[in-house]
């Protein structure tokens, strides 16, 4: 059964979130790295935790996506 347009966007919304923290864990691990070089230890393993922290929360998403994807998840209509 096809999803109905607003579960799609519910979907794409939950996709784009999750794209949205992969790209922004890759560069907090790119400037924890630059910060680790220079010499900041503390403040680069702060940030790869933080890192760490968006993956988990990206990975979820990716995972609501998929139960709206499979119908487990649906968008009813607001109130």
């Amino acid at each position: 059964m096809p999803l109905t347009k607003p579960n799609q966007q519910l979907r794409r919304d939950l996709k784009e979130a999750a794209a949205l923290l992969k790209w922004s864990g890759v560069d907090l691990m790119q400037v924890a790295v630059r910060l680790s070089e220079s010499g900041h230890e503390d403040d680069a393993k702060e940030l790869l935790k933080i890192a760490s922290s968006y993956q988990d929360v990206e990975d979820r998403l990716a995972g609501y996506a998929d139960e709206v994807k499979a119908g487990r998840i649906v968008r009813g209509k607001a109130e």
